[in-house]
């Protein structure tokens, strides 16, 4: 083999060789990350939206300057209206480019969004099952029952605590025994009172009545006379 064709082959082999660490470089460093992406969209749409504020006031300049030449200079004049339609055109492309890069930026923060979403409820998922791996059911259900126990002794300590102490009475009984005292002494206050007398009184004859009235007239009568006399 000569000179010349083991020059241009190992100049093969070695960009052969460039170009595979080259490819096995960026497939290891990926892409850019949502962050970045997202930084980079933004920086766009701000340098578009000054280029946008630079064409409408040049706009506004040729629009201007067409105004001052008019029909005295048609020729400076339309060349100012060629220049406004170019930058119009122009305002106009970036319009859509303006939309379409919103449109994208917008997308990649919800993708973003929504991955970190995901990241955050597979944590979540993770730290619940290491929870219930820790957890029997058995041991749950024996827990349970202990619960419902001393809930059960808990009341029948504050019943035994509320409850009356000493002696305890039927309210029935008392009642008819209060039933009874009421009576007796409505029977002692009856037989304290005067008794009525079995037999009748005597009644007045009428003979004696009419002469009884007879002299309380009389007796009247002669009191009246003395006081006549005197």
């Amino acid at each position: 083999m000569s000179k010349i064709a083991k020059l241009f082959k190992g100049s093969s082999s070695s960009s052969s060789s460039n170009s595979s660490k080259s490819k096995h470089h960026r497939s290891r460093g990926g892409g850019p990350s949502p962050q970045e992406a997202i930084h980079k969209l933004r920086e766009t749409e701000e340098m578009l939206t000054k280029k946008q504020a630079y064409l409408e006031q040049r706009i506004q300049q040729e629009i201007a300057t067409a105004k001052k030449h008019g029909t005295k200079n048609k020729r400076a004049a339309l060349q100012a209206l060629k220049r406004k339609k170019r930058y119009e055109q122009q305002l106009t492309q970036i319009d859509g480019t303006l939309s379409t890069i919103e449109f994208q930026r917008e997308a990649l923060e919800n993708s973003h969004t929504n991955t970190e979403v995901l990241k955050n409820m597979g944590y979540a998922a993770k730290a619940m099952k290491t929870v219930h791996e820790s957890l029997d059911i058995n041991n749950i259900e024996d827990m349970m029952l202990d619960i419902g126990e001393q809930q059960d002794i808990a009341r029948e300590i504050s019943e035994a605590i509320s409850g009356p102490i000493g002696e305890t009475f039927d309210e029935d009984e008392l009642l008819a025994e209060l039933a009874e005292l009421e009576e007796e002494e409505m029977e002692d206050t009856m037989g304290a009172l005067p008794s009525v007398p079995a037999s009748k009184l005597p009644r007045e004859r009428h003979g004696q009545r009419v002469s009884s009235r007879r002299k309380v007239d009389e007796d009247d009568d002669m009191r009246m006379l003395e006081s006549w006399g005197t």
